[in-house]
């Protein structure tokens, strides 16, 4: 059993479609998991979900950014802050607009539906009894991550009562691999909109049989640049952010 788990597409079907090439090098997967974060803050948000809705086994969950998609919600900075700090205003109204475009893209092609239906985790047994949870950021909310500076105590509370011995997640955008007490806790990092100096797309394939598993962590190169002009060619309302991730 081969499962294929990739996080926070951020609708870049560019860095998608390398990721996808080098999971199929490796021997395919039977399955996929897609762990959130799949449309906003990209230049092909219907390409990636035309991609992902066909591959084998999958399965999804929602992302924070997928849920200020379809419900309105946004990140900070909040009203409540610009009018302590006005310079914020122009802030909120491009954060808005963005995902204002990308709802209207994804509705437009008939899958804003789809994305409202979005679960929160993906649960699984492998063949040797081991529990997997998959969520986008923790098991304790869409946009509080498992992040990679954390302590154990920090991780541990995140953790606490997630029933499970593998706990799979993105949302930062930074891989990692630790184990925190009794649960093992892999950060996929992210396919699109990479942090660090390493701007490779990441992913990781879980190999499981009945005597137990393996984590097989991946990094993949693909065309910056084309992504840069797919961005100043759409009709983006402030595709020089989205750009800034791929320099």
């Amino acid at each position: 059993m081969r499962v294929a788990l990739l996080s926070d597409l951020h609708g870049n079907s560019i860095a998608l479609d390398a990721v996808l090439r080098d999971a199929a090098d490796q021997g395919g997967a039977d399955e996929f998991c897609v762990l959130g974060d799949l449309v906003a803050h990209g230049p092909d948000p219907v390409g990636v979900l035309e991609r992902i809705v066909e591959l084998p086994g999958v399965r999804f969950v929602r992302g924070n950014t997928d849920r200020y998609v379809v419900t309105g919600d946004r990140p900070p900075p909040s009203v409540e802050d610009a009018k302590h700090d006005p310079k914020l205003v122009d802030v909120i109204v491009q954060i808005a607009n963005g995902f204002s475009w990308t709802r209207g893209v994804v509705a437009q092609a008939g899958w804003f539906e789809w994305l409202v239906e979005l679960p929160f985790e993906q649960r699984l047994a492998l063949p040797d009894g081991t529990r997997i949870l998959g969520v986008h950021a923790s098991p304790v909310g869409d946009d509080r991550g498992l992040n990679a500076h954390a302590t154990d105590e920090e991780l541990a509370e995140r953790l606490q009562g997630c029933s499970a011995d593998v706990v799979f997640a993105g949302h930062t955008h930074t891989p990692f691999d630790r184990v925190v007490g009794d649960i093992r806790v892999v950060n996929l990092g992210s396919v699109s909109m990479p942090k660090g100096e390493d701007r490779r797309a990441t992913y990781t394939i879980l190999e499981a049989r009945s005597d137990g598993y393996e984590l097989h962590h991946r990094r993949v190169e693909y065309d910056l640049g084309a992504v840069v002009k797919a961005m100043e060619a759409s009709t983006y309302p402030m595709p020089e952010w989205v750009a800034s991730h791929f320099d």
